[in-house]
């Protein structure tokens, strides 16, 4: 809607074609409406305004003439590219007239933020992790589920369970049985807005400042950010080709773990048998909790799926972490816990404050997709799908690089790492860059560090490549080599 600035004695009925110009060239310079963005026609603005139509037409012609829109016959208004562009730069070069007064936790987060960076786009080639294919998205499963959701007739529109629509979570409890080995309650699920906010929860529940939390090193650097912005400490813990180094637990005492266990990230161990039980003894002696991120528990191809944590005995103290986004999308921010049976009610009082529930609509879709077998239909599918991605990928490196190249955390997932051994590690910010503009984007281990960075003699490069087509992997990686032979 169209905000005017008036005075007591206006009436909208006396709107003037300047008051509307005005009032829209303001919004479009201070991004109300995006690049791109439709305006309201003329006829539905004159009704809108209480103004005759003729006026609108005026202040859109105004607006036209200025550069601001761009009209057409039969189409409504849109907002010029270059405008909006030109507004964004202003706004970042803007100085803050002060200094914001902060939270202690908006302090850490100020001191300590998380990066996003917008994806590159136009690349030839985008190695980059945690992005999934558009082509590999089940648009009709997922649309007629979608639909059947929204043909229910509940009784009323009201706030839901927290903890997840009881429909979900039964679909779920049978789902972690059947693929995962997870034996728990249905009240033990608690859905939530994809991994991070389980992460989250956990952090304000579990973490006060000065409390101390073990992180594999290197490792999933959201999950250290969402962690530490509590105020709480980070114990980094080397990893090696079998995960979680657990003997150097002796004698730390910490609140909590975070660790992936099943298919360590960035690279890709699994932990044995016996660093769980020594995990979860360390747990129960200092009476911690170990967040088990099963980030992408479906992907494995060349074993059975690794039973998780939550599947051992004396795993009391284990909140398991689950989320689709690997699998159907990222953008659904559709995750769920599981958590012990003492800290349900707690949980659930926390994703009420937070949001109140998780949107029922994807709620109930995902539900239908697990109760029908299109969920595992999907995901059997497109385990395929990336598993010929993968080989494309192994192939292409080994042509390209030879034995110059090893290659680590193949087992499973949706990346794998990269040894370049010929190329010292000094040169990685000069590999990177020369990929780059050469239309190809990879991205480094020593970024996932967690702790001071320890020397490493050669660089490391974390590749996914479920978001890539083979065509585009075999040229990537050409064009990797290429920016390679360049640095030698």
């Amino acid at each position: 809607m169209v905000q005017m600035k008036t005075t007591p004695g206006d009436r909208a009925g006396r709107m003037g074609a300047r008051q509307i110009y005005e009032a829209l060239r303001d919004q479009i310079l201070t991004q109300v409406y995006g690049i791109d963005s439709l305006l309201p026609s003329s006829r539905a603005l004159a009704g809108e305004m209480g103004v005759a139509r003729s006026t609108v037409t005026v202040a859109y012609e105004q607006l036209a003439a200025e550069g601001f829109i761009e009209t057409r016959h039969g189409a409504r208004p849109r907002v010029a590219r270059a405008v909006v562009e030109r507004g964004r730069a202003r706004a970042a070069s803007r100085p803050s007239a002060r200094r914001p007064l902060l939270s202690a936790f908006g302090e850490r987060l100020r001191s300590d933020p998380p990066r996003w960076t917008e994806p590159p786009r136009g690349l030839i080639a985008n190695f980059r992790y945690g992005e999934l294919s558009p082509s590999d998205f089940p648009v009709l499963a997922w649309k007629k589920a979608v639909t059947a959701a929204m043909a229910r007739k509940p009784e009323r529109l009201a706030y839901d369970d927290p903890c997840g629509a009881l429909r979900l979570r039964t679909a779920l409890q049978g789902y972690l049985w059947r693929s995962r080995s997870v034996r728990c309650e249905v009240d033990q699920i608690v859905v939530v807005n994809g991994s991070q906010q389980g992460l989250d929860i956990c952090a304000r529940l579990l973490l006060d400042a000065g409390d101390r939390f073990v992180m594999e090193d290197p490792g999933y650097q959201m999950a250290r950010h969402t962690l530490a912005a509590t105020g709480a400490e980070t114990v980094p813990i080397p990893v090696d080709a079998d995960g979680l180094e657990t003997t150097r637990l002796d004698g730390i005492e910490a609140r909590l773990a975070y660790v992936t266990p099943s298919h360590q990230y960035p690279l890709g161990g699994v932990m044995p048998i016996g660093r769980r039980h020594q995990l979860l003894a360390w747990a129960r002696k200092h009476d911690a909790y170990v967040i088990e991120d099963d980030y992408d528990s479906e992907y494995r191809y060349d074993t059975r799926p690794i039973p998780p944590l939550h599947a051992l005995e004396g795993s009391d103290n284990v909140i398991y972490l689950g989320t689709v986004s690997k699998t159907l999308s990222p953008t659904l921010r559709i995750g769920y816990l599981v958590v012990p049976a003492g800290l349900r009610s707690l949980f659930a009082a926390a994703k009420q404050i937070m949001d109140r529930h998780t949107p029922l609509i994807e709620q109930h879709a995902l539900a239908s997709m697990l109760e029908s077998g299109a969920y595992d239909s999907h995901v059997r599918r497109v385990r395929r799908r990336n598993a010929e991605r993968q080989q494309a990928l192994l192939a292409a490196l080994r042509r390209r690089f030879g034995d110059r190249v090893r290659i680590e955390g193949t087992a499973a997932g949706l990346h794998v790492v990269a040894w370049l051994d010929d190329l010292p590690q000094k040169r990685e910010d000069a590999l990177i860059q020369v990929a780059r503009t050469k239309g190809v984007g990879v991205y480094p281990v020593s970024a996932l560090l967690v702790g001071p960075r320890r020397a490493r003699k050669t660089v490391g490069l974390v590749m996914g490549y479920s978001a890539l087509e083979i065509a585009q992997i075999e040229r990537g990686c050409k064009i990797l080599a290429q920016a390679a032979a360049e640095l030698d």
